[in-house]
Parts: C-alpha cells; structure tokens; sequence
C-alpha cells in the first residue's frame, strides 16, 4: 500500500481538499522508523487504568461530554486528544505526587462511536457516525495495557495502518463504512480505496494516508486491506471512467452492497411496474423480467438521474442480443427507468381504438334500448 504524509493540520478536511490533496511520499525505511500510538481518546471512551499493587487508585472509568477523567486523588483530569499512551505517561507524572514510582497500566475497554467521511463513488456519500464495541472479558496484562517501558500497546506502524492490538471486533473497518454508505455503483473502482488519517498533536499532528485494494477483501477476504477506522479519518472510493461490472457481481455476492436494485419499466411491455433484479442486471434483464415486450414495439427508452444532477437519457431500437454494457443494453443502477414506446402501427391501433370505443359503445346502447 502507498503511504505518504501532508503538512501539518488538524481540522477535517472536506472532500474538496481530499480530492486536491498532493501528499509527500516517504519511502519504506522512513515508514518503518514511525510509529505513533494511533487511537486518540474522546468523549465516551472507557478505560482501565491500573495502578500496581494500588487498587483504591485503580478502576474502570469513562471520559465525560466535557472530555474529562474523573480519577481517585486527581479528580477531573483532561484526556480528550490525548493518546493512550500520552495518558499514560501524564497519570504516571500526576500520581507522583501520592506514589513512589508508580507503574501504570491503560487500556481501552470501550470505544466511543466514530464519526466518518464517505465520499467518491458510493451510493450514499456523506458522514456518518459508526459504533465501536465494549469488552467485558479480560485480558493478558502484558498484551493490551499501555506498557511501562514505552512500547505502547496503541502503538501501530503507520506503513500500512492495520496492526493493532484491539480485537478484529474493536473498530468500525471500511468495510463496514462503505456498506452504510450504501455500497457501490457501477463506476466505483475497489482497487483504489484511498483512507485519509489524523496524526496526533503529540506525535506532530498533520495526515497519513494509504491506498488500499480493497477488492481483495471482498475476493480472498485479505483483511491487510480492510483498515479500522478511527474517529475523523476520510474514506474515498476513486471512479472509474468505465463501468467495472465484474466488481459489481463480486460486491453483489457479499452483504457490501444491497443484494437487489428496483427499476421501473413501462410502455409496450406484458407485466410493466417496478421490477427487482440483482445487483449488476442490464436493461434487457430488466425487460425479460416485465414479461418480455409485445409484437408491436418501438424504441426503448432509457432514464436516467445522475447524482451529479444531470439526465442520461438514451433512445434506441431493441436489441435482445446487446452485450452487457453497450449502450442499447446498460448496467442498472436503483431509480433507472426503462419505456418501451408503441410502433407506428401500435399507436395507430391505439388512436383508432380511442376514438371509435365511444361509438362502438354508443351503438351497443342502441340496440339494447332501441328495441324496446
């Protein structure tokens, strides 16, 4: 995975400047010399933090709406935007003052939800607010604490942003943002997912961001490429300039995307009305399932309400063998509407029937009146 690193800011970006954004790469050897404790703490996080052979000092504790610890001895003490092991070494110095040499354990036993940016090519982009998960079993103290020799158990290397103590469950991942965002589209290229990071002030603020495969999660299940995400990264899925079809099947095949699109067909069909087809069907998919067109067709018409505000919208003769993706036989997307026009002779019919029905009808009373 690409990884790089902009100039220091801390404030979200809108997707405007993600998408403006010209990062500077650092090579490998660089990588692998940071390290930051990722996970910055907030309000609603709860924490163990244990004071050795102290119990009265130790317990379990919850960060306030005013992002403060309410601790024995210390009372209120501020520990929104700080990290784990930031804490760890500020409780170590502030309890100082009451223990000799104090040694500190903190650990994360709930997480606060996230708030997330999904933007690019999914169906639904926008924020959005994803739930972590609480423990309540216990764990190896050497395993998840925030250690006393400064190998911080929040600690993870920034060159490819997956390693992490906390449990697979712990963390909202991409997976899970993309599929509340609604899934993909047609356009939506899963072999450039970009994930965009806040760095902690403490370790000297500014971004990282990495570029994930995320196909392979959805293929082989590759979890190096399904990222947690923590509170205020920014997830982008780039567009492709061409419809990626067979990623759509392969999305179609896993609960990421909605398993079924609804498009409405009507005009010179046997069953017109909204139709439901899976994910990735074309427009003669969406035909066959009205029932197939009558003998006396026109034209289809094609409908389409782009996101972007516009109107796709074709004519063309019906062609039962068109490829997947040509233009007379288009990938479906929710919301698309197909019309199969009268022929010539089909709407002469249909004239001819309007105007002579009343006759015909007026006629029928006669007889049945007039022979009285």
């Amino acid at each position: 995975m690409a990884l790089s690193i902009c100039s220091n800011a801390i404030s979200l970006p809108a997707y405007s400047e993600i998408k403006n954004f010209k990062p500077t790469t650092i090579n490998i050897e660089q990588r692998r010399q940071v390290r930051y404790d990722s996970y910055v703490l907030g309000p609603g996080d709860s924490l163990q933090i244990e004071i050795i052979d102290i119990p009265e000092l130790s317990g379990s504790y919850s960060i306030g709406p005013d992002g403060t610890l309410y601790l024995p001895r210390l009372r209120a003490v501020y520990a929104s935007g700080l990290t784990i092991e930031e804490l760890r070494s500020f409780l170590t110095q502030q309890f100082s003052s009451f223990v000799k040499r104090p040694r500190l354990y903190v650990r994360p036993i709930g997480y606060r939800p996230i708030r997330v940016f999904v933007g690019g090519e999914v169906k639904r982009p926008g924020y959005y607010q994803l739930s972590g998960a609480n423990f309540t079993q216990q764990t190896d103290a050497g395993s998840n604490r925030s250690a006393v020799d400064g190998t911080a158990a929040g600690q993870i290397n920034v060159s490819n942003l997956t390693s992490s103590p906390f449990s697979s469950t712990a963390l909202p991942t991409v997976f899970d943002a993309l599929r509340t965002a609604q899934g993909l589209t047609p356009y939506s290229d899963l072999r450039k997912v970009t994930v965009t990071r806040r760095l902690p002030e403490g370790e000297g603020g500014g971004k990282v961001r990495t570029e994930l495969n995320f196909l392979n999660v959805i293929i082989s299940g590759d979890e190096s490429q399904n990222l947690r995400l923590f509170d205020g990264d920014v997830v982008v899925v780039t567009k492709s300039d061409e419809i990626l079809r067979d990623q759509l099947l392969k999305a179609g095949q896993t609960n990421l995307s909605p398993q079924f699109v609804q498009v409405f067909v009507s005009g010179r069909v046997k069953q017109p009305g909204p139709q439901i087809l899976p994910q990735a069907s074309t427009l003669n998919q969406a035909i066959i399932s009205a029932g197939g067109p009558k003998v006396l067709k026109g034209k289809v018409e094609f409908v389409r309400f782009t996101r972007e505000g516009e109107v796709d919208r074709r004519r063309f003769n019906y062609n039962p063998g068109a490829p997947a993706e040509a233009n007379s036989n288009p990938v479906l997307m929710a919301g698309d509407i197909i019309r199969v026009d009268d022929s010539i002779l089909s709407a002469t019919l249909e004239v001819v029937n309007e105007i002579t029905a009343p006759a015909i009808t007026g006629y029928g009373l006669y007889r049945i009146f007039g022979t009285n």
